[in-house]
């Protein structure tokens, strides 16, 4: 099939890659995203004003789930386990943004990058469930990989190699 795409075999037919014969490696991942809000829904989160609960500590747990789940829901991520996971935010109240920070770290055969993107998308998603009584109209943006470190492919930095999408996203 196509060079580069290694979930493929010679005959089209979708595989798991088979990392057996790679060298366990500390291997990282950060990957950030962000809610767009209105002020009445910011207000309520800062304000612990939401019906639901603690809005930022439901969507971390979520987040956190999502990353150990990753493998059941993209087909062919291998399963992993993960050594730390951690989902931190980041808010611009005046502009109503909420930024999501997933950080994930495992030694192993294979990264955790989907992991972390997993877990920024699945935070997302959590605080639109538990803010949308107020405003459906939010908007999830500016999801990507800020970093990743280990395996053969070494290190990547969001915005260093000229990514194809990259000039698309303010840092």
């Amino acid at each position: 099939m196509g060079e580069g795409f290694s979930h493929f075999d010679e005959k089209g037919n979708a595989v798991m890659v088979d990392v057996s014969g790679k060298n366990d490696t500390c291997r990282t991942a950060v990957a950030v995203g962000e809610i767009h809000v209105g002020p009445e829904i910011m207000e309520a989160v800062t304000g612990g004003n939401i019906k639901k609960g603690d809005v930022l500590g439901v969507a971390r747990v979520a987040g956190i789930m999502g990353v150990k789940r990753t493998s059941d829901l993209i087909p062919m991520c291998h399963p992993l386990f993960i050594q730390k996971c951690a989902v931190d935010y980041q808010l611009e109240e005046e502009k109503g943004i909420i930024r999501v920070f997933c950080t994930v770290k495992t030694q192993g055969k294979t990264g955790v990058e989907m992991e972390a993107l997993t877990g920024v998308q699945v935070t997302l998603l959590t605080i639109y469930d538990m803010c949308k009584a107020i405003d459906k109209g939010m908007v999830m943006t500016n999801i990507h990989l800020i970093e990743k470190t280990g395996g053969k492919s070494g290190e990547f930095r969001f915005g260093e190699k000229n990514e194809t999408c990259s000039s698309n996203y303010v840092k």
